[in-house]
């Protein structure tokens, strides 16, 4: 596919908010805005909406931004309908010439995007891929609370009087966490030490009990996973949490037209930093889905450690001068290629 321009006659594009969706109408051939309507985000907007490009003529195609966020509630009302909906990224400041700014500017903007790509890629697919975004979400904010709540803990008790800090002594933060979930204020203790005990016991039960709540979500992702696509958890280094990062943001067949494209999704491919007398070089790529590229590089770090042929490769890679990090990088572009093509060619 080369161009909207040959498939559709107009291209919708809607600028997504909260409370409200503007819409656009580009003409595909000329470029020029036709219309334009504002509507609440609700399913009577959404309807709104579709009543309002019914009364245009010709085939048509949906460009929206946010899709995955503020657009979600529009984009599954048009698929359910059979619209044909581009998913397009929030346009960054530069982009937008001579600092104007508007909903109707945004929504022709998206429009003309949408034209101008020679690929554009389709919504992510809801259903179980949702339903593994939205407990990634929740496990990662319990982990990350739960981690808050290990680091104050272990501070807690180096600063505690040494009375209530002996009972700490040698132990590891685990065996911190039920000590200080057990423990229980004694009347003659000070203020200080009483305040400081009922902290302690606060935040450890705090701890633990997101440790569980992070356990179920990750059981209930495994769960998902293994009806979904069981082949990737046989991958090496490949867990529950890996793999569901990869479905969700891979999402379906089709979506990514090119491993090089996925690669770029994921952050892990190099980018030409070639200029003048300097040639041939390469910088990190710092851009694409860091949770995913954070995957990869779990994924690398397990191969190292117990796959036989990623130490070969590694032992020849530092053989030929590459440090240990560049190492790594080049792995991740090499696991992101494999992890491609199992997911569009299933064995």
């Amino acid at each position: 596919m080369t161009s909207l321009t040959e498939l559709v006659e107009v291209v919708i594009g809607v600028d997504t908010h909260v409370d409200t969706h503007t819409a656009a109408v580009v003409h595909a051939g000329t470029g020029a805005a036709v219309a334009e309507l504002t509507v609440e985000a609700t399913a009577v907007g959404y309807a709104e909406l579709v009543a309002f490009a019914d009364e245009l003529s010709g085939l048509r195609a949906w460009a929206i931004e946010g899709t995955g966020i503020h657009g979600a509630g529009l984009t599954r009302h048009l698929e359910q309908a059979g619209e044909v909906v581009i998913e397009l990224d929030r346009p960054e400041r530069v982009q937008r010439r001579n600092g104007a700014k508007s909903d109707p500017l945004d929504a022709v903007r998206a429009a003309r995007e949408a034209l101008a790509r020679p690929r554009f890629g389709t919504p992510r697919a809801a259903g179980d891929r949702q339903a593994l975004s939205v407990l990634l979400a929740a496990r990662r904010s319990a982990v990350e609370s739960g981690t808050d709540a290990q680091r104050q803990v272990f501070s807690l008790v180096i600063a505690a009087p040494e009375s209530l800090r002996s009972r700490f002594r040698g132990q590891k933060i685990p065996a911190m966490l039920r000590t200080a979930a057990a423990l229980r204020l004694h009347p003659s203790w000070d203020l200080e030490t009483r305040t400081t005990v009922t902290v302690l016991r606060t935040l450890a039960r705090r701890a633990l009990s997101l440790a569980d709540e992070a356990g179920a979500h990750e059981k209930a992702i495994l769960t998902i996973v293994r009806t979904m696509r069981p082949d990737l958890l046989e991958e090496k280094g490949v867990g529950p949490i890996v793999a569901a990062t990869v479905l969700c943001a891979w999402s379906h067949p089709g979506r990514i037209h090119s491993e090089a494209a996925f690669a770029m999704l994921t952050g892990v491919a190099p980018i030409p930093a070639s200029s003048g007398k300097t040639t041939g070089r390469h910088r990190l790529n710092r851009h694409g889905d860091r949770q995913l590229n954070r995957a990869l590089h779990v994924v690398a770090l397990s191969r190292l450690r117990y796959e036989e042929r990623t130490r070969a490769y590694a032992d020849r890679s530092t053989a030929q001068g590459r440090s240990r990090r560049e190492t790594i990088r080049c792995l991740k572009r090499y696991i992101a290629r494999d992890l491609y093509r199992l997911l569009e060619h299933p064995a």
